[in-house]
């Protein structure tokens, strides 16, 4: 390259001494060596449009951001196509939120956070959605790439922090690569196990010619011989920037590449759960995803008729009381199993890294992601077939192929027998009076038969969220939303916030644990400007009960656990919401449905629940 450079600058020079400068400059600002191009410097357009216009012809609705120099041109030119710009406050409840739209609606979320501190403030919730396999687009702001280890604002190596993250990382290196960056990146946040891709734009390849002329430092005509040459490399590194950028190109989608099971694979599971009398099914959250719609996947497995336990984004898929849909006693039925498919449940901790499933039991494993297919599968377990392909066309297949297909009836009936028991048990306990305040309990119980038919129900927090799992019946398929297997607190609000915009005619019910709360209670005011009202459920025991079960119990000791029975609903209020408090001589229902009367008329409602302790999960650990 610097024997390019020094013939180019012998054509032009007289001297090889002035070559030699010219060399030295370009070496003290390590540039390369840049063609020229023939570029618009007088077009006002920028990078942001480009961006826009990929994204609105995918179909993306909404753009969760923060404001930030670096990518106000997404915000604007997207606003322009009519994208809704909702703006949070804090860029993690933003990923949080297009994390959930993403769950829910079937289509990549998108997030734009500004360069640096915006973008290690999003870290957390993408590893969320990593783990939760959620096709989330990040758009992350960057200095000038001219500028890059110069000490530019907020200028910080991002591609190594997210490579370890998201599917696909790409930096965009001028204004003609936004659009097949972007239709790359959201394919492969879809294709394969979904999941996060993030996207840079260097601060020049948004702005307009004659701003990011300005920001990079080409001074005028040049009055040196040096500031010349520099003005001559400055001016071509822009006009390669932005050739070609405004030729036409097809923003359309690009295929979504999506594994199936083969037909010889489907016949062999058809055999083997045609000859079981005890079969169960454990789904996880890829059942949910597309392309086969959630109501289809509804429909196989109730004409499959095998008993079901519902577990992530496949709760309430089989509506609220379906007698295929078994919720207590699982570790028993899986034990007890002689035929079990495990349909996008991944042996880690959910399920005892495997040791759960019985040992005489025929396995059929069927999961996108051959990695978690098989987790665990060389300590505790092992597969009869493993499938590596999408969850839900394969049970439409399978159900399919075992047309006429009965499960052992008593083998139902003893499941059904357990589940009620254990449920009746549950109700004996709501029943019991605790030593100070409301049985949280109680509370769920009579939640639960308010909970309108479209309800959807956000968990954030530990203890109070792991009883409302127990009792509270999501209504519907994607009805449900908690982290998944990361287990983050300070889901709630970017995820309320995401389903309040995918269901706007729906009551979005925030079951928060008070130490849970506490990272998203400023995210009222962002319903409360967006006028997207929810309605929070905080159980407030005045600490991180969940970690104080074991702590106190194993070392003696509630350090760092302790809070205090804070006035949430009077904090809700100062942010645009309204505050109910619910405490011992209340009436549950009564406080329970003024919250959602206040929500009928467009407020947002912080119910914050005063509630005691129960022996219900004594002995859970959180490790």
């Amino acid at each position: 390259m610097n024997e390019q450079i020094l013939e180019l600058v012998a054509i032009f020079s007289t001297t090889t001494l002035i070559g030699l400068g010219v060399a030295a400059v370009l070496k003290m600002f390590n540039l390369p060596f840049i063609w020229m191009h023939q570029v618009n410097k007088e077009s006002k357009r920028h990078g942001g449009e480009l961006v826009a216009e990929v994204l609105k012809s995918h179909g993306v609705r909404h753009i969760f951001t923060l404001p930030g120099g670096h990518i106000s041109p997404i915000s604007v030119a997207a606003e322009k196509l009519g994208i809704q710009i909702v703006d949070t406050r804090h860029e993690a409840a933003a990923a949080f939120a297009a994390d959930a739209v993403a769950r829910m609606s079937g289509m990549v979320g998108v997030v734009a956070v500004t360069a640096g501190p915006g973008l290690t403030n999003a870290v957390t919730a993408i590893k969320n959605a990593q783990m939760a396999q959620s096709p989330v687009l990040l758009l992350g702001g960057a200095a000038a790439s001219i500028l890059k280890g110069r000490g530019a604002l907020q200028d910080i190596d991002q591609m190594s922090l997210f490579k370890p993250l998201c599917k696909f990382c790409a930096t965009v290196t001028c204004v003609r690569n936004i659009v097949p960056t972007l239709q790359k990146a959201l394919q492969e946040a879809q294709s394969g196990t979904p999941g996060p891709v993030f996207v840079e734009f260097p601060i020049d390849v948004l702005y307009p010619y004659h701003m990011v002329a300005k920001e990079v430092g080409v001074k005028g005509e040049g009055k040196s011989f040096m500031q010349k040459i520099v003005n001559w490399y400055l001016g071509n590194y822009l006009d390669n920037l932005f050739a070609g950028a405004w030729e036409p190109q097809d923003t359309k989608p690009l295929k979504v590449n999506i594994p199936f099971a083969s037909s010889d694979t489907v016949s062999r599971c058809v055999e083997i759960v045609s000859r079981s009398k005890k079969p169960v099914i454990v789904l996880g959250s890829q059942a949910t995803l597309p392309p086969t719609p959630v109501e289809d996947l509804r429909r196989s497995l109730e004409n499959l008729g095998i008993p079901c336990y519902l577990g992530g984004m496949s709760r309430g898929l089989l509506g609220r009381k379906s007698p295929l849909q078994m919720r207590q006693k699982r570790r028993d039925a899986l034990k007890e199993a002689d035929c079990i498919i495990l349909a996008g449940a991944v042996c880690d901790f959910r399920l005892s890294y495997g040791r759960v499933l019985g040992r005489k039991a025929k396995i059929i494993a069927i999961n996108r992601n051959k990695t978690e297919l098989y987790k665990n599968s060389d300590m505790f377990w092992k597969p009869t077939e493993a499938v590596v392909g999408d969850v839900a066309t394969f049970l439409r297949d399978l159900s399919a192929g075992l047309a006429g297909y009965q499960c052992d009836s008593e083998w139902l009936s003893t499941l059904r027998e357990r589940d009620e028991a254990k449920e009746q048990d549950n109700m004996k306990m709501a029943e019991e009076v605790t030593e100070k305040h409301l049985n949280p309990m109680k509370v769920f119980t009579e939640l639960e038969e308010l909970l309108p038919s479209s309800a959807v129900l956000v968990a954030d927090g530990g203890d109070f969220v792991a009883t409302a799992a127990y009792i509270l019946r999501p209504r519907g398929p994607l009805t449900w939303l908690d982290p998944g297997a990361f287990g983050t607190l300070g889901v709630g609000g970017g995820f309320a916030l995401g389903a309040k915009l995918c269901r706007p005619d729906s009551e979005i019910w925030i079951i928060y644990g008070d130490g849970s709360f506490g990272y998203s209670l400023a995210e009222i005011d962002t319903y409360t400007r967006h006028k997207t009202p929810v309605i929070a459920l905080v159980g407030n025991d005045a600490g991180w009960t969940q970690i104080t079960r074991e702590q106190v119990t194993t070392f003696g000791s509630s350090v760092g656990c302790d809070l205090v029975h804070c006035d949430y609903h009077t904090a809700a209020e100062g942010l645009g919401a309204k505050g109910i408090l619910l405490g011992r001589n209340d009436s549950i229902s009564d406080k329970l449905k003024e919250a959602q009367e206040l929500h009928a008329e467009g407020h947002s409602v912080v119910v914050n629940c005063l509630i005691g302790s129960t022996k219900f999960r004594e002995g859970s650990i959180s490790v």
